[in-house]
């Protein structure tokens, strides 16, 4: 390959897998009487599965986390000053020159 030929090596990436911890199960009854205790869990960052007769019928689970906003860029944009030639006008030359 071309890497081989450029004396790029091979990466490989070792992955420690972790189990997820035990979730927390509670019956649909117990959920009933307990939701805001519940809710107060799941908001700490822990999943409850709420069962019913065995089975899993409902998992609460914390909400994703939003992205931090990015700050505006107008006074970037603005404090960028571009001089010299355009870049296509650049590339344009380069090509033409390169074939003939």
């Amino acid at each position: 390959s071309q890497e081989a030929r450029n004396g790029v090596g091979l990466v490989v990436y070792d992955w420690l897998v972790q189990e997820a911890p035990t979730m927390k199960r509670v019956s649909v009854a117990e959920a009933r009487k307990r939701l805001k205790g519940l809710l107060d869990e799941v908001s700490s960052g822990h999943q409850v599965s709420v069962v019913r007769r065995g089975r899993e019928v409902a998992r609460l689970v914390p909400p994703k986390r939003r992205g931090r906003r990015l700050p505006a860029l107008g006074a970037f944009r603005a404090s960028i000053r571009v001089t010299g030639e355009p870049v296509s006008r650049v590339v344009v030359r380069a090509r033409r020159e390169g074939r003939y």
